[in-house]
């Protein structure tokens, strides 16, 4: 662990120009130092300020110069006290100057470990570089900055330069921002640093990465593009989920005078027979069970091998789409990143030629992929090209796993069409829904994305870090309210909300809001839409009226069979207990069992209504629970019964009510088209001499 070590020097401009967002840094610098106390407990870390009124530094001491350079910290392991230091940061009188505190930071490094020494040194300069910067005694600032660059890269260090602007730029010198921004650009292209402009609080916070994570490859092998045609390539993860830190059990029992005492917990298992408990059943005597239903099946080790799928490592090619044919939220899991072999030029070029061709031609491609022998997970995934502007960064792939088709979920929503017109959106309603929608824009037209995904930590895990740093030194201490930049991340912001009022109240002014009543969630599902099936007609909307009634008065006992009295409100409860599989079912026999009473027991049509109203409560649950078969061949038997039995006047009745079959608009698992759905009652009706 300690061989992965990392030296670090902050270099923090804290001049006037910078007074603002100095508790932002303050934030962000003390974050690294806590997740560095978490994950890398033996980096070293030094912090050196610029645009202070004092000055304190060797190199003033030994050449002259270098004023207002103060070193806070000089490079030591990280600790408590640090970030107690980056909390509170001493605000300067005079400007900063970023080229002298570049150099007094690379002369405390080459101090440390010479020249021989390969150790990772990373400078972090942090700056809004609106100060001039001194001229160089000999030739231009220009080639000042070349010259420490190349010292720079001679000692193997690197540096990351965040440049914090926003509305900090607004009232300054352009000549000097510009040239300032050249010489930056200079360190960018000389040696190895990144540079990063940020223009709001919570773009500092994700700008300095805070945890350094070392590449790892997850395969080395050929993309197999053919038999005959295979390239040489690496894998890399491009992306991953940052979960908490593990947190481990802690014993308190060691007496407090055992300085050695680690507090660890161990735990130990014992499987015990169930005919007599007091029998310990040894490892060898154990099996694993699979549960299959209510049994539990055991299978024995060698039986998992022997039917285990145990494919060969391999990468290779299956064929070339269009990239429109891959929709970005097929996307599942982490991103990889497929590069060349990074020593083999023939590779590269490869690479390069079927990326750029794909590039042009619009396509990706598929491919299917065992990162190691024996990997029982095979994964599918398409090979999206990523051509490099720059000659020292060679073309690459972003693969992304693709689901199969167990993985996919068809989630099925009612169409607006399907409402009355009186619950469909007027013009005004809509223009006020679409300007809504256009003011929650994170991107819009001519302005800087607000919460940038490259620049946006996750305000759980920060929080989190921020607590465990407080417990650490008062272990009684509450959890503090949630600081301001995290809260521009999770709430609304309110200077959008002030400067899009109009826009809101014209949304409220357009739309009556009304309380939602606390219903069952398959009430309140079933309550969402008119029922469907019933497209008008005389004495519909009494029906829904009164199944609306009815639900509301829905009692909370668990009913286990359709009554007479309230076959809808049995059949709804029924269709919604989920304390075993077994109930939707039954509620659906005995839904069909009870209409086939009313319809037969009727006198002159005095149960048509009651029949009708228990038909479209099981049109509904049969939509809602993806069942559509046993309504529609319900639906067939019944008027068949009808027929048979001189009923023909229901089946005229349910014709009236334009009450059809469930088509695949409504569920996809359906085998009736639109039109067979609407004109199944007309066909059916029997024809008169």
């Amino acid at each position: 662990m300690a061989r992965n070590k990392e030296t670090l020097l902050l270099l923090l401009d804290v001049g006037p120009s910078m007074h603002c967002v100095l508790p932002q840094v303050e934030n962000v610098c003390s974050l690294l130092v806590e997740k560095k106390l978490i994950y890398s407990k033996y980096d070293e870390v030094g912090v050196i300020l610029f645009g202070t009124e004092d000055t304190k530094n060797e190199l003033t001491e030994e050449v002259g110069g270098y004023q207002h350079v103060v070193v806070l910290r000089n490079t030591k392991v990280v600790d408590g006290d640090l970030v107690e230091a980056l909390q509170q940061l001493p605000r300067g009188t005079c400007d900063g100057d970023f080229l002298d505190a570049i150099i007094v930071g690379m002369d405390i490094l080459i101090k440390k470990f010479g020249e021989t020494d390969k150790k990772k040194k990373r400078i972090c300069l942090i700056t809004n570089a609106l100060c001039p910067i001194k001229d160089s005694f000999e030739g231009t600032k220009e080639d000042q900055v070349i010259t420490i660059a190349e010292q720079m890269a001679k000692h193997g260090m690197r540096m990351e330069s965040i440049v914090v602007r926003g509305k900090l730029a607004g009232d300054a010198n352009k000549r000097i921002m510009e040239e300032n921004d050249v010489l930056l650009n200079i360190f960018s292209q000389k040696t190895c640093a990144k540079l990063v402009y940020v223009e709001s609080p919570t773009s500092l916070f994700g700008a300095l990465r805070t945890r350094n994570i070392s590449p790892v490859t997850i395969f080395r092998g050929d993309l197999e593009l053919s038999s005959k045609m295979k390239i040489k390539v690496w894998v890399y993860k491009k992306t991953s989920e940052e979960k908490f830190p593990t947190l481990k059990k802690y014993s308190d029992k060691a007496p407090p005078t055992d300085k050695f005492a680690t507090h660890e917990v161990k735990v130990d298992y014992e499987y015990r027979s169930v005919e007599d408990t007091s029998k310990v059943v040894p490892p060898e005597g154990r099996i694993k069970g699979y549960r299959y239903g209510p049994q539990v099946v055991p299978i024995a080790p060698s039986e998992w091998d022997a039917v285990k799928f145990k494919p060969e490592k391999s990468v290779k090619l299956l064929g070339f789409t269009d990239a429109k044919n891959i929709l970005r939220h097929y996307y599942m899991k982490d991103v990889n990143v497929f590069i060349a072999d990074p020593g083999n030029t023939r590779a590269i070029l490869a690479v390069s030629a079927l990326a750029r061709a794909m590039k042009e031609k619009n396509k990706v491609a598929i491919v299917r992929c065992v990162w190691r022998n024996g990997q029982g997970s095979v994964v599918v995934g398409v090979l999206t090209p990523s051509v490099s502007d720059k000659d020292n960064t060679p073309d690459s792939f972003f693969f992304n796993v693709l689901p199969f088709a167990e993985d996919v979920r068809e989630f099925q929503f009612p169409s607006f069409n399907n409402f009355p017109v009186s619950w469909q959106p007027n013009e005004q309603q809509q223009e006020a829904a679409d300007n809504l929608v256009k003011m929650l824009d994170l991107a819009p037209s001519g302005k800087e994305e607000a919460l940038q995904p490259n620049f946006t930590p996750n305000p759980v895990l920060e929080r989190f870090y921020r607590y465990l740093e407080l417990k650490s030194k008062h272990p009684d201490a509450a959890v503090p309210p949630l600081d301001e930049t995290l809260k521009k991340m999770t709430e609304p912001d309110p200077e959008v909300l002030s400067q899009n009022k109009s826009v809101i109240d014209a949304f409220r002014r357009n739309f009556e809001l009304k309380e939602n009543p606390k219903l069952k969630k398959s009430t309140r599902r079933f309550l969402q839409e008119k029922p469907s099936g019933l497209k008008g007609g005389e004495g519909c909307g009494d029906i829904a009226a009164q199944s609306v009634d009815s639900i509301k008065d829905t009692s909370v006992v668990k009913v286990e069979n359709i009554g007479n009295l309230a076959p809808v409100q049995d059949f709804e409860n029924m269709m919604s207990r989920r304390d075993g599989p077994e109930w939707i079912g039954k509620a659906i026999k005995d839904m069909k069992k009870r209409i086939f009473d009313l319809v037969e027991d009727s006198f002159e049509g005095d149960n048509y209504p009651k029949a009708l109203e228990c038909l479209v409560a099981l049109r509904k649950g049969c939509i809602l629970e993806q069942e559509p078969k046993h309504f529609n061949d319900f639906l067939h038997h019944l008027c068949k019964f009808c027929q048979k039995n001189n009923l023909n006047c229901f089946c005229e009745f349910l014709a009236s009510k334009e009450l059809t079959l469930i088509s695949k608009t409504e569920a996809i698992d359906s085998e009736v088209t639109d039109d067979e759905a609407r004109s199944f009652l007309v066909k059916s009706e029997p024809k008169t001499k």
